[in-house]
C-alpha cells in the first residue's frame, strides 16, 4: 500500500479577532483631551479597572482531515473566505495550526503571493539561486535547470534588473519557473497565475499536468473550473473552514457550483437571504419574458427581462439598483447600475419594490452563469449586496439559420440593457 506523501489530521487555525470602534477621524485636540480625561480617571479610580476592547475566535480551519498520494493532483476549491489559502499556509509551513497534526514527506515548493521567496534589491538571477536555496536545492541543482528556468519564464532581457523594478506578471513567471522546475515532490500552487497573462498560463498549467504525470504531487487552489477540470485529478470542497466534501473531481466541482443555486425554487425564480424587517435586502430575480411572462428556457439572443423585487425599511430618495451577469469562475461580465452608470433615478418606497433591467439581446453563448443583485446609495455606500447568488442556465440556438448550433466561447459579453421602473 503506498504510503501518503501529505496526512492531516484533524488541523485546525485559530485567529483572534479584536473589535475596537474606530473613529473617522481625530484631531490632535481630541488625543491630548482624551488622554487628560485617562489620567483623570486614573487618579481618582486607581483600581478601576480599564475595559478592554472585545475579541472574537475565528476559526479559519477546524477539524480538517484528509491522505494526498504520491502523484495525485488535487484542486483545493471553496468561495472567498472558506480557508483554501490558510490551508496552503500551513501546509507550506508558512503559518503553524493551531490544533491537529501533519505529516509531509519530501521537498515542498509552494508559489502563494506574487514574489514569495524573493528579495526586491537582489536580480532576477540572483532571485533564482537564493530561492532555490530556500527550497532546498545545491548550486549544482540550480546551474542544471537554470537555462529552462530563464527560457520558460520569458526574462532574458531583465535576468540582471532587481526584481523590485519587475511587473507583477514577470514577478509570477519567475516565481512560478523556480518553484516548477527545482524538481520539488510537492508543488503547491495558490491562484496567483490569474496575474499572468492567457499564454502564460496556458503553459503553466502544462507544466503541473506534466508535473505530476511524473509521479510528483501538485495541490492547486483555483477559482477557474476549466483549469481544475484539466488539471486535477481528486478535490477538496472546503466551506467556511470545513472539509464539505472530497473525492474525484468531476462530482467535487458539481457539488461545489450547487451551492450557487441558493435557494431556488423555480428555474426563472432566484431567491436571497432575508435579514431582519430594519435592513434592506433583495427578496428575488424573476427571470421572464419581454412581455412578463415566466422564462424557463433562456437562449442565445434572447430579449431577457430580469425582475428585481427589493424591501426597503423606509423611504429613500434616488436609490441605486445593482444587477451583476458573471461566469462561474468569478469573471464579470456585465455589472448594470441605475446610477451612476444608466442616470436612472429610482426612489425606494418602504416596503417592497420591484425594477426590471431587460436585455434586448442577451449575448451570451450557452452555459451557466451566476446572476445576483444589490443595493446602494450612488457613490456612496452598500445597502445590500449578494452578487453571485444563483445560477441562470442559458441553451445554444441557432441565430443564424445555420442548421448549427454555435460554438461555446467563454468572451461573450451582453449587450446594451435598459431600465423599467
Amino acid at each position: 500500500m503506498t504510503e501518503p506523501v501529505i496526512k492531516v489530521e484533524n488541523l485546525g487555525k485559530k485567529y483572534i479577532i479584536n473589535h475596537q470602534k474606530q473613529e473617522r477621524y481625530t484631531a490632535l485636540r481630541d488625543v491630548m483631551t482624551k488622554t487628560a480625561k485617562s489620567f483623570g480617571k486614573k487618579i481618582l479610580n486607581p483600581f478601576k479597572a480599564t475595559p478592554s476592547s472585545s475579541v472574537e475566535d475565528f476559526w479559519a480551519l477546524k477539524d480538517v482531515s484528509f491522505e494526498i498520494n504520491p502523484g495525485d493532483r488535487v484542486g483545493i476549491i471553496g468561495r472567498n473566505g472558506a480557508g483554501k489559502s490558510t490551508l496552503l499556509k500551513v501546509l507550506s509551513r508558512i503559518t503553524e495550526p493551531t490544533t491537529g497534526r501533519i505529516a509531509i514527506r519530501g521537498r515542498v515548493a509552494s508559489l502563494l503571493e506574487v514574489g514569495t521567496g524573493f528579495h526586491p534589491e537582489l536580480t532576477g538571477r540572483e532571485n533564482i539561486y537564493l530561492n532555490g536555496s530556500i527550497l532546498g536545492m545545491s548550486k549544482y541543482e540550480i546551474q542544471k535547470k537554470f537555462d529552462e528556468i530563464v527560457a520558460f519564464a520569458e526574462v532574458e532581457k531583465f535576468l540582471d534588473t532587481p526584481v523590485k523594478r519587475y511587473s507583477s506578471g514577470m514577478y509570477v513567471r519567475l516565481a512560478f519557473a523556480v518553484a516548477a522546475h527545482l524538481e520539488p515532490e510537492i508543488l503547491i500552487v495558490d491562484e496567483v497565475l490569474a496575474v499572468g497573462d492567457a499564454a502564460f498560463q496556458e503553459k503553466c498549467l502544462g507544466k503541473m499536468e506534466s508535473v505530476g504525470s511524473s509521479g510528483r504531487t501538485v495541490i492547486f487552489v483555483s477559482h477557474n473550473m476549466d483549469s481544475i477540470r484539466r488539471l486535477c485529478t481528486s478535490g477538496i470542497y472546503l466551506n467556511s473552514g470545513v472539509i464539505k466534501d472530497k473525492g474525484l473531481i468531476e462530482p467535487i466541482i458539481v457539488k461545489y457550483l450547487e451551492q450557487f443555486r441558493g435557494q431556488q425554487t423555480d428555474n426563472n425564480i432566484i431567491s436571497f437571504n432575508k435579514p431582519n424587517a430594519a435592513s434592506f435586502y433583495v427578496d428575488r430575480i424573476e427571470i421572464l419574458k419581454v412581455d412578463e411572462t415566466p422564462n424557463y428556457e433562456v437562449y442565445t439572443w434572447d430579449a431577457v427581462r430580469f425582475r428585481i423585487v427589493f424591501y426597503s425599511p423606509y423611504n429613500l430618495k434616488n436609490g441605486s439598483v445593482v444587477m451583476q451577469i458573471s461566469t462561474l469562475t468569478g469573471t464579470v461580465l456585465s455589472l448594470c447600475s441605475t446610477q451612476p452608470d444608466s442616470c436612472v433615478k429610482v426612489d425606494f418606497k418602504q416596503g417592497m419594490n420591484q425594477i426590471d433591467c431587460i436585455f434586448p439581446k442577451l449575448m451570451l453563448s450557452a452555459g451557466q452563469y451566476l446572476i445576483g443583485a444589490g443595493l446602494a446609495i450612488a457613490n456612496a455606500e452598500w445597502l445590500f449586496r449578494e452578487l453571485d447568488r444563483g445560477v441562470m442556465n442559458v441553451l445554444s440556438k441557432d441565430i443564424f439559420n445555420s442548421g448549427l448550433a454555435p460554438a461555446s466561447s467563454r468572451y461573450t459579453i451582453p449587450q446594451e440593457h435598459l431600465w423599467e421602473v
